[in-house]
């Protein structure tokens, strides 16, 4: 059986065989061990034998012994002055390969498109940690011991006058309530509405997260069919619920914009009712073929939840986001965002804040929607070119957001060609994925991270996991 002893010095859990080998062979396995096991990695530091020998109550001549065989193995190098450290060959010699380990190796070429991430390479570092800095030392910016529930006051503040300025929201900075996104504003509004009550309509297809919330708090879900004019309202009152979760300026996946007559239709839904909209605005920053469109809640705001957060145009780790309820209901929301889970940072809250006032989100999001429209115009002129996906008919949904859905031939098995991608260095995900009934097979494809240079790359990738899947008229035209 093997004893435990912890080195405080490198925080690293040795473990030392009981058997009859002496002990500073035993040692020497250890450490061999620990290499192997990833535990301790190249450049790692060693602590002096003196100390090694008093944390395990051995004399430092077994500490030394250890050392040199690993040294004369390769593992370990001692120089002057820097103390004993892991060699940079170590761990590649003693660890198993991806191919051993079972995983397969990415293709050098690989190419990720998955839909709802932004290229967070173009995260503006710089001037996040200007704004970081400025919260750490300027006194006026001190982030309070115990932030208010609805959040940092500073950044309430901030967020309303974007909402006014840039979503046509009339809000001051007490109908703002800071929230770690949309999924955790999600589950406020689920837990404001009753388990058996009439239920909750959702867009099909739609993103999946929002229902799985809305699902998970005893809410019956009602699927409701999405046409190029976005949500269809009829639909929704034949459903008899209490709420619809749609994402009005850019509906996900289809990319339909709900227009305008659907918009006033979906409103007077709401007002005759009395049920309430909750409205995912999650991407409408980024819009290519002509001015952003006003959120729903800039209409109305007595029955309409407006969710939005900064996932999509900073970072998706971030987790910061904002919800703006109906002031009837601005009460019980706050209370359920207190009971649905801690909020986020206040370091990030208010450096978010410094970021935004400074003009530094303003700027990015200019450099970034024209990264991202040159990125969408590159895989639409690809795809339209090739001589196979050019016959498959045009994509869906208005130039917008970060990605598009490409229609597939009807008899084709979304599965099967997204393992083929895959198989080609592509990931994409398959229409289904984000459907509750069967729909026309189609991909959902993400463009926030493909470079423009690789977008005939991709074309070229899709039809060729298509021929096997579809037959040749389909792919000639005829």
């Amino acid at each position: 059986m093997a004893a435990d002893r912890t080195n405080r010095a490198t925080a690293l859990l040795i473990e030392l065989p009981e058997d009859s080998r002496p002990m500073h062979e035993r040692l020497t396995g250890a450490i061999r061990t620990a290499i192997a096991r990833g535990r301790l990695t190249p450049g790692h530091l060693l602590p002096s034998s003196r100390t090694l020998a008093a944390e395990l109550g051995c004399s430092r001549w077994v500490v030394n012994e250890a050392y040199v065989q690993l040294a004369a193995e390769g593992h370990l190098e001692t120089r002057q002055g820097s103390g004993t450290r892991v060699t940079a060959c170590a761990t590649a010699r003693t660890e198993p390969s991806r191919a051993e380990s079972g995983d397969p190796e990415p293709p050098a070429s690989h190419v990720d498109l998955r839909p709802g991430a932004p290229d967070v390479s173009g995260f503006p570092a710089a001037a996040w940690l200007r704004s970081l800095h400025h919260v750490l030392t300027d006194p006026a910016w001190s982030p309070p011991v115990f932030p208010p529930p609805a959040g940092a006051p500073r950044l309430r503040q901030t967020v309303a006058a974007y909402l006014r300025r840039a979503r046509g929201i009339a809000v001051d900075s007490d109908d703002v309530i800071i929230t770690c996104g949309t999924s955790h504003g999600m589950a406020a509004v689920a837990r404001t509405l009753t388990p058996a009550g009439p239920g909750v309509a959702v867009e099909d297809p739609g993103w999946f997260r929002l229902r799985e919330v809305a699902a998970a708090a005893g809410l019956r879900i009602e699927p409701v069919t999405v046409d190029a004019e976005g949500i269809d309202v009829e639909a929704v009152r034949r459903a008899e619920v209490a709420a619809v979760i749609c994402a009005p300026a850019h509906q996900f996946p289809t990319g339909a914009l709900l227009s305008p007559r659907r918009r006033r239709a979906l409103l007077t839904w709401a007002l005759e009712t009395s049920a309430i909209v909750v409205e995912d605005d999650y991407d409408a920053e980024f819009r290519y073929d002509g001015r952003p469109v006003g959120a729903l809640a800039g209409l109305s705001r007595d029955h309409v939840v407006h969710l939005g957060s900064a996932s999509k145009t900073l970072h998706t780790g971030l987790r910061l986001g904002w919800l703006v309820p109906p002031p009837a209901r601005r009460r019980a929301l706050l209370a359920a965002v207190e009971t649905a889970g801690a909020g986020p940072s206040i370091l990030d809250q208010l450096t978010f804040a410094h970021f935004v006032e400074t003009g530094a989100y303003d700027r990015h999001l200019r450099h970034t929607r024209k990264a991202y429209r040159l990125r969408r115009d590159a895989l639409v002129t690809a795809l339209q070119r090739h001589k196979v996906t050019g016959r498959l008919g045009a994509v869906q949904g208005i130039a917008a957001g970060l990605h598009l859905t490409l229609p597939l031939p009807p008899r084709a098995d979304e599965h099967a060609v997204v393992s083929r991608l895959a198989g080609l260095g592509v990931t994409a995900i398959p229409l289904s994925r984000y459907t509750i009934r069967p729909q026309p097979p189609a991909l959902v494809l993400g463009y926030g991270r493909l470079p423009p240079s690789r977008a005939e790359w991709v074309a070229m990738r899709i039809a060729e996991a298509l021929r096997p899947s579809a037959r040749p008229h389909q792919l000639s035209g005829g």
